[in-house]
Parts: structure tokens; C-alpha cells; sequence
């Protein structure tokens, strides 16, 4: 029941030298990995971001897929083909509970992500992701992962680029890229 007042002094000063896209990249995920974030520089294939995605999904639900349940759970829930960035980003706002068919024959509640507990769901940051599944091969400077999925997608673009690079090669990716392979990163926000 009482007010406190302080002041903010910054500890860094604004520099205007030159800085590198990749100092700039670096130095990011230095300030996401002091914020919690687990830097997880070994994800950079399709393979084991799905991996990933796979423990994560485990540890978030308490639960151990079978290779049957995750293959039909990953193909009709998280990559449905049929499934564009609309669905995928209503699946993630509103439909963040999937039911998962068990090879007993029951089903079973999974969070994609938790929205009751926020401090519960496991946060990434990955970086210089290839793929070459789209129209182009494209590498993506900068992902935050939630629980394995994509969700952000950060382009950085060093001191002294016009920021609308930046928004013109999210848009380029979106087009010929964020739909390729499983489609995953249609679920960037």
C-alpha cells in the first residue's frame, strides 16, 4: 500500500560505431539468455526442431509419446497440410488445447502452450536456421521458440539499413519460405 520511486540509469551507453549484423545477433541472444531464454544454437534442421518440439510438448504435458502417438499427433495437430497461417495462428491464440489420440484408444488433453501458468512454458532462442525446402534456400537470423514451436521471428539488420529491409525480407520469407516443409514457421505471430 505504498508508492516507490526510482530512477533509471541506463548502464550502456548508445554507441555510434559500427556494429556487425552478427555482433548485433550475438549480442541478442546474450540479452535473451540473461533474460531466461535457453540459447539452443544445436537446433538448425528441420529434424531436430522437431525433436525438440517432441520434448518439449513432453515436458510441458508430463507425457511420453510413443513414436505412433507423436507421428499421428505432429501430422493431423501441429503440421496439418491442410492447415495454413490463419489456422495455425488461431490453433496458437484460441485452440491451444489438442486432443491426443492414445494407442490404447483413449484420449488425452496436450498444451501447446500454457496459458494459465505462462511461467510453465519453456523458452528458446535459436538462430541462422537454414532451409532450403521453399522456393529460395533462406536462413533466419534470429527465432524465439515457445515450448519448441516458432513463434517469433526476429530479421536484424546492422546500424545504418532502413528498417523496412527488415519488414521486406519477413515478407519475402513468409511468401517463399515459412510454408516449406512441415510449415512450422507459419506459426510465427
Amino acid at each position: 500500500e505504498s508508492t516507490l520511486v526510482t530512477e533509471y540509469t541506463s548502464q550502456k551507453k548508445r554507441s555510434g560505431a559500427y556494429q556487425s549484423e552478427a555482433s548485433l545477433e550475438k549480442e541478442f541472444i546474450e540479452i535473451l539468455s540473461s533474460q531466461g531464454y535457453q540459447y539452443a544454437k544445436d537446433i538448425n534442421s528441420s529434424e531436430k526442431m522437431i525433436s525438440n518440439l517432441r520434448f518439449q510438448l513432453e515436458k510441458l504435458n508430463n507425457i511420453k509419446f510413443s513414436n505412433n502417438e507423436w507421428e499421428n499427433f505432429y501430422k493431423d495437430c501441429i503440421a496439418n497440410k491442410n492447415e495454413g497461417i490463419v489456422q495455425k495462428s488461431r490453433k496458437i491464440q484460441e485452440d491451444f488445447v489438442q486432443i491426443l489420440k492414445r494407442d490404447d484408444g483413449s484420449s488425452k488433453n496436450i498444451l501447446l502452450i500454457d496459458k494459465k501458468d505462462i511461467h510453465n512454458n519453456f523458452l528458446q532462442v535459436i538462430n541462422q536456421y537454414s532451409t532450403d525446402d521453399g522456393k529460395y534456400k533462406n536462413r533466419y537470423d534470429v527465432t524465439i521458440l515457445i515450448n519448441g514451436i516458432p513463434i517469433v521471428h526476429v530479421e536484424l539488420k546492422r546500424r545504418g539499413v532502413a528498417l523496412k529491409e527488415a519488414f521486406n525480407q519477413i515478407e519475402r520469407y513468409q511468401r517463399d519460405s515459412f510454408w516449406a516443409g512441415d510449415g512450422l514457421y507459419e506459426y510465427i505471430q
